[in-house]
């Protein structure tokens, strides 16, 4: 390493390290959000320059002489060979769903440093890890989906429980993600539309960069750019004119809007739709990121929230229920660690990847930038003072309708706040109530206002950032529904093909449109069932997205831990199994306390127990109001309480028979055969990273046509 290199590394690192150290080490007073921030990019920078470089090259030994499966099987449907740039859009806005928004705002009932600590921690070590290397051996083998590499490399027993415990969690998953855009946008017109809009500018920009202007990116992008920022202003003209009607949507309306959407979104070639509206979302979720990154930079706000609060220790918070381990883990899910992740590191983008060493990018780089968006989450949530931040938290059962009952109940939590500032900032985005406004998106909205307006065009702008906040939310969070369907529709053609084998060619024609509409009905079942039944449908399923996500990384981590044992890696197993035996650890214990926990506000069955109690001294318990209520919520914590074990047991399955394998390998001494697809020469040079070296630049040059 030069010497100017080992300066700035140091540099770097005395950065992160100093942050760490105020955050750490403040005892009572206020901290300033600007310490945060150099925690956590000093933490990045170095991970994705010397950890991730080392697995790459070490452990994965990525050849880029090998031809991907965007080069070998480019068919121009599902395989294609996609610029870097663009492909790195496209799985960044694939995995940054509601994870990273909602989570750490949710986690700050802890105090802001439990957190931190896991959302940085955990990227680092754990889910920028398991993207990257799943990614890479979805590559080495075509594109396989993770349940079926589980088939393929653990065995039958194995692979079957992981092929039905990620089918089942992903519709659930893509249930959830679905709802929470449904309730952003439902009666807001100005969000519709300048969604809607993301459609037809993506078509445009798919068929500009491959018939218009092949390979001008650049050029395809200023051009994308421009018109998302006009239908986002033109998005406000809307809500003001004539034709606000036609774009106030209802929840049911919307939900089979975007049913619909999903199904095309899947079906169609991903050049056409998919990839460039993807690259497009991520330029205003990338954009927005940073400019609260900025604005925290410019403003130097102080965190509000203490390093721990009483919660953190008595686990009897009024947002979650449940003690800091293994609670917080469990609720940051995405911004951190996230098994869904490996749905899309196993689905589109092993399809559209140029290069081998490119993974490190686009599988850890993008993890690392949806770590980061979470730190941004936490931070917007932790600059509300906690009064504020515990009254639209806080269900309606603790704080009331009022702004005199939370004020009271607040107080009596330990934090003060006045029926005045409760009224002010409602007043100060335009709504008529922040009270219980739970689930963390509109505490997340009002955060990023605050922060917005202390730069950019002060307090009288704050109902402006709020509802834009609420938008980019809600545009965050589709990109992740669109791309998971498409996951989806590989993963089900993949378990069939086991059966029936010409379902497994992923771009035959009559099998993606049959299993693209059987994913799309599976999710949007339980989505339409949920907007228009609050007490059931997709709302019992609400306290399991983040245990599920959680045990669909562990199946994640234990495929990527298997396949390195069998391929010869042994040595370097430590790098998968360490964060797989720590989220095991973590989801199963969350498991056995919500499936048998005499706590009612903790576990499944207990609740049931208490309501189907009173039900048959024919009481009413809140939030119910009718006994009618009251059945639905016995049904929601038996149905709760029967997925969280099957999860669970599902999950030890594959363990255990992954344990078998991985015992065989270290007796035998000897590397077992995988399901890795023959070598080819690659015959096509494309840079490693975001920005081209001067050396792969000459390369560039010298294979062009014209060189």
């Amino acid at each position: 390493m030069k010497l100017r290199s080992i300066i700035i590394w140091t540099a770097v690192a005395l950065v992160g390290a100093a942050g760490w150290a105020v955050l750490a080490l403040s005892r009572g007073e206020n901290v300033n959000a600007v310490w945060l921030l150099a925690a956590a990019l000093g933490s990045y920078a170095i991970a994705y320059r010397f950890y991730a470089r080392f697995i790459v090259r070490r452990v994965l030994g990525a050849d880029d002489r090998r031809a991907t499966p965007a080069e070998r099987l480019d068919n121009g449907i599902d395989y294609h060979p996609t610029d870097r740039r663009i492909l790195f859009g496209h799985h960044f806005a694939a995995i940054a769903g509601a994870g990273p928004l909602v989570g750490p705002v949710l986690a700050a009932q802890m105090g802001f440093l439990p957190g931190t600590i896991w959302i940085v921690a955990g990227v680092i070590f754990a889910g920028a890890v398991q993207d990257m290397v799943i990614l890479f051996f979805s590559m080495r083998r075509n594109g396989r989906s993770l349940g079926q590499m589980a088939r393929d490399e653990i065995g039958p027993v194995g692979g079957a429980a992981a092929l039905v415990a990620v089918f089942a969690i992903m519709i659930i998953l893509l249930a959830v993600l679905a709802l929470v855009v449904v309730n952003a946008l439902a009666q807001s017109p100005w969000g519709v539309f300048s969604i809607a809009m993301t459609i037809p500018i993506a078509l445009f920009m798919g068929f500009y960069l491959r018939v218009i202007r092949p390979g001008k990116v650049v050029e395809t992008t200023v051009i994308g750019v421009v018109l998302l920022l006009l239908a986002i202003v033109a998005g406000g003209w809307v809500q003001d004119s004539s034709w606000a009607p036609f774009f106030t949507l209802s929840p049911s309306a919307l939900s089979l809007w975007l049913i619909a959407y999903g199904f095309v979104a899947a079906v169609l070639p991903v050049w056409m739709l998919l990839a460039p509206r993807d690259y497009l979302s991520t330029f205003m979720k990338i954009g927005t990121i940073a400019l609260i990154a900025i604005g925290i930079a410019v403003t130097m706000p102080t965190l509000k929230t203490p390093a721990f609060t009483d919660f953190a220790f008595n686990g009897e918070g009024p947002v979650f229920a449940g003690s800091l381990f293994p609670f917080v883990f469990i609720i940051i899910a995405c911004g951190a660690l996230s098994g869904f992740h490996a749905l899309i590191s196993s689905g589109t983008t092993p399809k559209m990847i140029q290069k081998e060493t490119q993974v490190r990018m686009i599988g850890y780089g993008s993890m690392l930038m949806e770590s980061f968006v979470a730190v941004m989450a936490i931070t917007a949530a932790c600059v509300l003072t906690p009064g504020l931040y515990f009254a639209m938290n806080s269900p309606a059962g603790v704080v009331g309708a009022t702004v005199e009952s939370a004020a009271q109940a607040v107080t009596n939590l330990g934090f003060v706040i006045t029926p005045e500032q409760l009224s002010a900032a409602a007043d100060a985005v335009q709504e008529e109530t922040l009270i219980a406004r739970t689930g963390g998106a509109p505490t997340l909205a009002v955060g990023i206002s605050q922060i917005f307006s202390g730069f950019l065009g002060g307090a009288g702008w704050q109902a402006f950032w709020y509802h834009f906040a609420i938008m980019f939310e809600a545009l965050f969070i589709l990109t992740t529904v669109d791309a998971g369907t498409r996951v989806g529709r590989f993963m089900l053609q993949d378990t069939i093909g086991n059966v029936w084998k010409p379902i497994s060619r992923v771009s035959w024609w009559p099998g993606l449109i049959v299993t693209s509409a059987v994913v799309v009905a599976a999710w949007g079942y339980f989505l339409y069932q949920g907007v228009n039944d609050p007490l059931g449908g997709i709302n019992q399923l609400f306290p399991l997205f983040g245990i599920a996500n959680q045990l669909l990384a562990a199946v994640a981590l234990t495929v990527a831990t298997t396949l390195l044992i069998k391929s010869g890696r042994l040595k370097w197993a430590w790098v998968t199994a360490i964060p797989l035996a720590w989220d095991a650890a973590v989801t199963l214990t969350a498991s056995w306390q919500k499936v048998f926990s005499s706590d009612p506000t903790l576990g499944f069955f207990s609740q049931r127990d208490r309501y189907q109690t009173a039900l048959d001294q024919g009481q009413l318990l809140a939030p119910a109001k009718t006994r009618g209520e009251m059945e639905q919520i016995v049904l929601n914590s038996t149905v709760d309480g029967i997925l969280a074990a099957l999860f669970a047991i599902l999950i030890i399955v594959v363990i255990v028979d992954a344990l078998r394998v991985w015992i065989r390998v270290i007796r035998s001494g000897e590397t077992l055969p995988t399901a890795e697809a023959p070598y080819e020469e690659s015959k096509i040079f494309a840079p490693a990273g975001l920005i081209a070296t001067r050396e792969e630049r000459a390369m560039m040059a010298k294979s062009s046509p014209d060189g």
